[in-house]
């Protein structure tokens, strides 16, 4: 496993030392947790703006955001995401989607 340093305020410090005291967990274990879990929310929030903009097909986003297809559609769903795309890019990724 390899080690990454960072130096972050004092007031971020406290907070990670309370979140692990929260936690029960060590502070190297508490790091790990939220930097998975904050990669996670940032890789589905840019999911989110390049599907709602038109940038990204429905593939693209579940691709983007690390999830399955299924997934992604929750997401979607769960965000009541709408999209610019066309009816045939729509098409498309309906007939990729049944092919998987």
């Amino acid at each position: 496993m390899g080690s990454i340093s960072a130096r972050v305020p004092d007031d971020e410090r406290d907070e990670l030392e309370e979140v692990a005291e929260l936690l029960s967990l060590d502070r190297s274990t508490t790091i790990r947790k939220a930097l998975r879990e904050g990669l996670r929310e940032l890789r589905i929030e840019t999911a989110v703006e390049r599907y709602q903009s038109g940038e990204a097909s429905v593939n693209e986003a579940a691709r983007i955001a690390g999830v399955s297809l299924g997934e992604w559609l929750e997401i979607a769903h769960e965000r009541n995401l709408t999209t610019q795309l066309t009816p045939e890019e729509i098409e498309r990724d309906a007939e990729t989607a049944l092919d998987l």
